[in-house]
């Protein structure tokens, strides 16, 4: 039986625990009841257990409840204790996916049971309690991710399998913990336990069940992630990518009754969930980290019936009987009348030599929780002059012992916004590096220092790094086109006026490309995969938005 309080995570201290763990009101719990039941509850009664998938919404009325990971293991730990008016669950309860972790009756009492399907569609109607459940859930998560509950992933972390499952979770806001077989002795004796090969690693435990190395999509089959069962046979509109762009695409396709299906490759939510906080964005006036942003999106999606499909990558293309074909690597196809293009743009890398060896060794190319925690207490090197490089250093600053941000030219706010800027200047924990360049780096098997070349005088210095974030550009992801959609010198796609007349051979009679359309009528190109867009957060989702007027009026006819 449950008696204990929580161990290793303190609420009080934790970020956001007020709206984490809010009562209810009277009249918010009368409002429940009516959608049902009310019944009694007993000592070490299980409401939901790890691994259950659409597991039911519960409220306590009285009687006190334990949130535990690896309940009934030797392992077991005490997340979180509900009582009276108190109510259950986080963001998995709304996405569908399955539960982290076990709900245990510590002390007697009643609850009211509601089955999850019938509670989302309550709070689709319900904007107050919606609102105020959302803000929990988002919190919750928020406080797992911290504690480092959930899934465990035990492997070697000079492994690359473990690298992309870890890379893949944290990218997908999936709370886990990561035990590193070379450096915990009581992991080899765990895997050991669970009659696990060597050879088999890494492996993922959690959510009722053991994967031995699996491949992104069986971890997230097993998880419940993005959208289930089969596809339609053919979709309104296909959108290929979920950044800002694609995400605001898939909403306001949604809700604007076409039958809506969004893929991407890794995670929703694009280069911007990998920026840990975005301050320039409308409607933030504290800023939003950009996984919390793609979080609300999806789910936003979702509520409004777009099918969120990852991972799911784009291979290639084919126009069929006035439809499109997109093939999928894992050789799946997706059809649809329109298309949507929103895959962004890859990351570019430095012209050093044994780049590929440090990847994942202490090169990377996203500033998020996950990869802060790696070098913290350690030297840090940032290199980029655009935001994402700005707000990188900001946010890693806070955990490294140095960090020095480097930029190839001498003016800070050449691309950079000026409110960045001020707080980079203000912040003594953060040095700047003009004119200067990376041109060598060192390690045995992890990165450990970085030679810089100061372009003004040509002097070289080596600079003590465990970990370089790289934010330098990035290269439109277009392959999968096959060329058959107009590009720019660079490779970014071209819309709209933009296009010559040489390239609208697909268009029939006086009909014109509009204004986000490609030379290919009924794909559209918006975000950073566009030629000549603004490279901001907040015209990509503008563009997403307004490309789902003109799918509207294309596929009408006009």
């Amino acid at each position: 039986m449950i008696t204990t309080e929580p161990r290793g995570l303190e609420l009080e201290e934790t970020p956001n625990v007020n709206d984490a763990f809010p009562r209810l009101t009277d009249d918010q719990r009368a409002r429940i009841r009516m959608l049902g039941e009310l019944r009694s509850v007993s000592p070490g009664e299980i409401l939901f257990r790890e691994g259950d998938e659409d597991y039911d919404f519960f409220v306590l009325e009285s009687g006190v409840v334990a949130i535990v990971q690896g309940y009934a293991c030797p392992s077991e730990r005490v997340i979180a204790i509900h009582g009276a008016h108190r109510f259950l669950g986080e963001l998995t309860l709304l996405s569908g996916a399955r539960a982290w972790l076990t709900a245990v009756v510590r002390d007697p009492g009643e609850v009211i049971q509601v089955p999850a399907s019938r509670w989302r569609r309550f709070l689709a109607s319900d904007e107050d309690l919606g609102n105020m459940v959302l803000r929990a859930f988002l919190a919750r998560r928020e406080i797992l991710i911290e504690a480092e509950a959930g899934l465990r992933v035990i492997g070697s972390r000079f492994s690359r399998d473990t690298r992309r499952l870890r890379e893949f979770l944290a990218r997908n806001r999936v709370p886990h913990r990561f035990i590193d077989i070379e450096a915990d002795g009581e992991a080899e004796t765990a895997v050991r336990s669970m009659r696990i090969d060597p050879s088999e690693l890494p492996i993922v435990a959690g959510a009722g069940g053991v994967l031995r190395n699996p491949s992104n999509p069986e971890l997230a089959q097993k998880l419940g992630l993005g959208a289930r069962g089969a596809p339609p046979a053919l979709c309104d509109l296909v959108i290929v990518g979920g950044g800002p762009a694609g995400l605001a695409a898939a909403v306001y396709g949604a809700s604007e009754g076409l039958d809506t299906q969004a893929i991407d490759s890794i995670a929703f939510g694009g280069q911007a969930s990998t920026s840990s906080k975005i301050e320039n964005y409308l409607g933030f006036p504290a800023g939003i980290s950009g996984t919390e942003l793609a979080e609300r999106a999806n789910l936003q999606a979702t509520k409004f019936g777009a099918r969120m499909v990852v991972p799911a990558e784009a291979a290639s293309l084919m126009r069929e009987d006035g439809q499109f074909a997109i093939g999928l690597t894992d050789g799946n196809v997706v059809h649809g009348r329109a298309i949507i293009v929103a895959t962004g743009a890859r990351y570019r890398k430095l012209d050093v030599a044994d780049l590929c060896r440090y990847e994942g060794e202490g090169v990377y190319y996203a500033a998020t929780r996950a990869e802060a925690l790696l070098c913290a207490d350690a030297p840090v090197l940032v290199v980029g002059g655009g935001n994402s490089a700005g707000q990188a250093a900001m946010f890693l600053s806070r955990r490294a012992s140095s960090c020095r941000l480097l930029i190839r030219g001498d003016d800070l706010g050449k691309s950079m916004s000026r409110y960045l800027v001020n707080e980079i200047e203000q912040n003594d924990r953060v040095e700047v590096m003009r004119q200067t360049e990376i041109r060598e780096l060192k390690g045995e098997r992890t990165l450990q220092a970085v030679v810089v070349e100061d372009t003004a005088s040509g002097e070289h210095r080596e600079l003590p790094a465990q970990s370089l974030f790289v934010f330098i550009g990035a290269s439109p992801h277009t392959e999968w086109l096959g060329g058959e959609v107009a590009t720019d010198a660079d490779g970014f796609l071209l819309t709209g006026r933009d296009l010559q007349d040489g390239e609208l051979a697909a268009y029939d009679g006086d009909r014109r490309p509009l204004f986000l359309e490609t030379s290919q009528p009924a794909i559209f190109a918006v975000g950073d995969v566009r030629s000549g867009s603004i490279k901001r957060c907040a015209s990509a989702v503008g563009e997403g938005s307004m490309a789902v007027q003109l799918v509207h009026q294309r596929l009408a006819g006009s």
